[in-house]
């Protein structure tokens, strides 16, 4: 009975100490542990507050860590860059070599030019010393140069009256081909037709009329030359007296085309620009002119003459 009764009042002082918190201190400052357990209590915040802290340096050691692995990185990236650059040094280096094998030849060049050059000048002396000899020639060419002058002024004079009678020749040429019936037109258009059989044309279509008048609605155009197929225009001249004069002869051309081409509904095959006479100049416009257009320009002396019977 008694030891079921000190077992019971042991079971309960157990319960106390393990429930009951003062009496828990109230024991241990019985046994004297009070400051013991005091003592543990701050170690336990203490060692609490050392886990936060090292949870902290855990952290920041993950970021170092991924500090250290960025920076591994940007030292690979250098790395190959210093790899990149020490290959373009070797190049450089392949390249300085070779330039210094250049100035080398080029100076082996230099001495030789300097020896060319050298003989240059003895050669220049020789030259002064035939120039001189040159000028005395020149003076005496100058002197035959303004006799001939004097024979040209002459001879000029001589080819104005030749020009004159040759313009009073050809009014009377006219003349006469206007009293016989045959006109400028009609040997520029039998030129045409040979033109048109050199060019491949069959006989049957080549057919060129000369002083042509043709009606489109209240629209009337006189022709000088034209063949209906292939399509020929042409405009035929007696004389251009000057490049102003050449422009508007060529523009009426170039309008006639037009108008023929609008007409037909068909490209012109051939368009021909005759002239009888032009002075030099207008006539080398003339050509150049016909050619940037498409024109072909027969100059005078192409056209058969005119029969003087």
């Amino acid at each position: 009975m008694a030891r079921s009764a000190t077992s019971r009042l042991k079971r309960e002082f157990l319960e106390l100490l393990e429930k009951d918190l003062e009496f828990r201190y109230a024991v241990a400052g019985f046994l004297g542990f009070s400051e013991i357990l005091k003592r543990l209590e701050e170690h336990d915040k203490k060692f609490q507050e050392i886990l936060a802290e090292i949870k902290a340096l855990r952290e920041n050691q993950d970021k170092l860590w991924e500090g250290q692995n960025k920076l591994w990185e940007e030292v690979r990236r250098l790395w190959e860059e210093v790899r990149a650059l020490r290959e373009d040094q070797k190049r450089l280096w392949e390249s300085q070599n070779k330039l210094w094998e250049e100035v080398k030849a080029l100076r082996e060049d230099q001495g030789r030019l300097w020896e060319g050059q050298n003989k240059l000048w003895e050669e220049v002396r020789k030259l002064r010393e035939s120039q001189d000899k040159l000028w005395e020639e020149v003076r005496k060419l100058w002197e035959e140069v303004r006799a001939l002058r004097e024979d040209q002024n002459k001879l000029w004079e001589s080819t104005n009256k030749l020009w004159e009678e040759v313009s009073g020749l050809e009014k009377a040429v006219a003349m006469l081909a206007r009293t016989v019936g045959v006109t400028l037109n009609d040997f520029v258009a039998s030129f045409v037709e040979e033109m048109l059989r050199l060019s491949g044309v069959p006989e049957e279509k080549i057919k060129v009329s000369p002083s042509v008048r043709i009606v489109y609605g209240e629209t009337v155009r006189e022709v000088d030359i034209f063949n209906t197929d292939p399509l020929v225009v042409g405009q035929v001249t007696t004389y251009i007296p000057s490049v102003e004069e050449a422009r508007r002869e060529l523009g009426k051309l170039l309008e006639d085309v037009e108008f023929v081409e609008k007409i037909t509904g068909r490209k012109v095959f051939m368009a021909i620009l005759a002239v009888e006479n032009a002075p030099g100049e207008v006539a080398a416009l003339l050509e150049s002119e016909c050619e940037k257009h498409g024109v072909k320009f027969i100059p005078g002396r192409l056209i058969p003459r005119i029969p003087t019977y």
